[in-house]
């Protein structure tokens, strides 16, 4: 039982940094968690605001951004599976998804009891709804495409596939703010800091 003035909580959470992703591939630099989780808020954060301002979507940009923090919480105690691995089939895909849940309440256990009822809205992934379920999904799917843009830019194909695979995805998405992301904002990160500092785009 964890003393409730002392909650290990955030010890857990800042350990999402030793987790590393892409764990199967060879990296030219490796990303982990902790980074990948502030990338998905941000791009989350940026699919919201567009659906909203854009496309008259009624969006919450500040609580997607928030779940989309939190939404790779539990792999401080499950650790990240390779995708290979997660959906090689559909049973390891549903038990996969019953460690999750039991992580998640796991990682809840662990703050005080007064503070359990407001996080429980961030760390249980059966509270989103399925629209932001699938707009958190789509930021995640957006930064591993990125990963793959980057590391191919490197020299590094061994992304190649991946990035192919993403694409397919990707264009699968209804939602019109995702198709605004990619056509805006996802070429630049193929070109080198001295393209991406001039003051004209190429």
């Amino acid at each position: 039982m964890t003393d409730p003035l002392h909650s290990h909580f955030f010890a857990h959470l800042f350990r999402m940094k030793l987790i590393n992703r892409w764990p199967l591939m060879r990296n030219v630099n490796t990303e982990n968690v902790a980074e990948h989780s502030h990338q998905v808020a941000m791009v989350a954060h940026m699919l919201a605001v567009v659906g909203q301002q854009l496309f008259g979507r009624d969006i919450d940009p500040e609580r997607i951004a928030a779940l989309a923090l939190y939404h790779d919480a539990s792999e401080v105690i499950t650790g990240d599976l390779p995708t290979p691995v997660k959906y090689f089939n559909p049973q390891i895909a549903v038990e996969y998804k019953k460690i999750e849940a039991i992580a998640e309440h796991r990682l809840l256990a662990l703050l005080p009891k007064e503070l359990q009822h407001i996080y429980q809205n961030f760390l249980l992934s059966t509270a989103y709804s399925e629209e932001e379920k699938l707009l958190v999904k789509a930021a995640d799917h957006l930064c591993a495409y990125v990963k793959t843009i980057e590391e191919i830019s490197a020299g590094n194909h061994e992304f190649t596939i991946a990035k192919r695979r993403l694409e397919k995805i990707l264009v699968t998405y209804p939602q019109p703010e995702v198709k605004y992301f990619l056509d805006t904002f996802t070429a630049s990160f193929a070109l080198s800091l001295d393209e991406i500092s001039q003051d004209e785009p190429l």
